[in-house]
């Protein structure tokens, strides 16, 4: 008696081998959960390092700005920053360009500022950082409150100034601006590990050398995730 020849399903085998132990499959959604977690994270840095380069360049013409209107006017320029108010949208994102006022025979008037132009809006996420930008001993900057303007513009803000000479009242003193997010009526906070700040310091004779990186900031080494800038 011949012995029985047992056979297989190819089939049947084929659909075995195919599949995926259940293991497999959550190591796979774990990998891919990770890939697109950091893939957010990583576009959201670049977003806010366009936002910071956008925003040092525009406010270090703005300063290139108030130093030609000096000379060109022979009164004190300046550039200012409002810190008004924390309920206001505009709260360290405004940025504006003032002037003396300049009399019928060509004169100063002193104590009375006129706008320059509409002044510039920081990008969405980019904040002037009171705690970073200070003069050239490291203090507090002097503040300003403008009057008699478009009601918008009125308010507080710190300044930067120029004589009608074109040089600078505060040589040395420092501007920062940082990405991170605001809550309304709040201040803002860093939202990322990397720090996104950027900044220039403002020389005797108006011209600005910019920061290579946060770390070349004063105290920016030691600032940690999600507190105040």
């Amino acid at each position: 008696m011949k012995n029985p020849i047992k056979t297989e399903n190819p089939r049947s085998d084929a659909r075995i081998r195919s599949g995926f132990t259940l293991i497999e499959v959550l190591t796979v959604i774990a990998i891919i959960s990770i890939l697109m977690t950091a893939g957010a994270i990583g576009l959201g840095n670049i977003s806010a390092g366009k936002g910071t380069s956008s925003g040092i360049a525009t406010c270090e013409s703005l300063f290139d700005e108030a130093r030609v209107i000096a000379v060109s006017k022979r009164c004190k320029a300046r550039v200012m920053v409002k810190v008004d108010d924390p309920a206001d949208t505009d709260y360290l994102q405004r940025v504006v360009v003032v002037h003396e006022e300049i009399d019928s025979t060509g004169n100063p008037v002193a104590n009375s500022w006129v706008l320059s132009s509409r002044g510039y809006i920081m990008p969405k996420g980019v904040f002037f950082s009171q705690k970073y930008s200070k003069d050239a001993n490291g203090n507090a900057l002097d503040t300003f409150t403008l009057t008699g303007s478009k009601t918008d513009f009125n308010g507080e803000y710190i300044y930067y100034e120029f004589n009608a000479e074109g040089i600078s009242s505060d040589p040395g003193a420092s501007f920062v601006i940082a990405a991170g997010a605001r809550g309304k009526g709040q201040e803002p906070k860093t939202t990322s590990g990397e720090r996104d700040f950027a900044g220039f310091v403002i020389w005797r004779n108006g011209r600005t050398s910019t920061y290579r990186n946060p770390g070349q900031i004063p105290g920016v080494d030691a600032h940690p995730v999600n507190t105040t800038f």
